[in-house]
């Protein structure tokens, strides 16, 4: 072991010091680290599609509800194979069920 010399002031004395990182400080540092990721997830978090942009969570329930009590109904007469079909006339818009086998 190398002899402390005489003389030095409490700075010099600890200038080439390096401090070992704690368990505490990694666990600190780990937290800050996920919580930044998280935080710049959010912000790069696409914004809401612009077709459901005039939809209200309510309505958007109502017709999600609609569309289950509708699938229901395939199943339970035995329509296993469909598809959606959807068209707009003027300020209506109507969704028909159609057999999946034609298309």
């Amino acid at each position: 072991m190398p002899k402390i010399p005489k003389g030095l002031t409490d700075k010099d004395m600890v200038k080439n010091y390096i401090e070992e990182e704690t368990i505490e400080q990694q666990l600190l540092n780990a937290a800050k680290k996920a919580e930044r990721l998280r935080a710049m997830e959010e912000a790069e978090a696409p914004p809401p599609q612009l077709a459901k942009a005039g939809f209200t969570p309510e309505l958007t329930d109502k017709l999600g509800r609609e569309l289950l009590a509708l699938r229901l109904e395939l199943s339970n007469a035995g329509v296993k194979s469909y598809n959606f079909k959807i068209k707009r006339d003027g300020d209506r818009i109507t969704l028909t069920v159609t057999d999946k086998k034609l298309y």
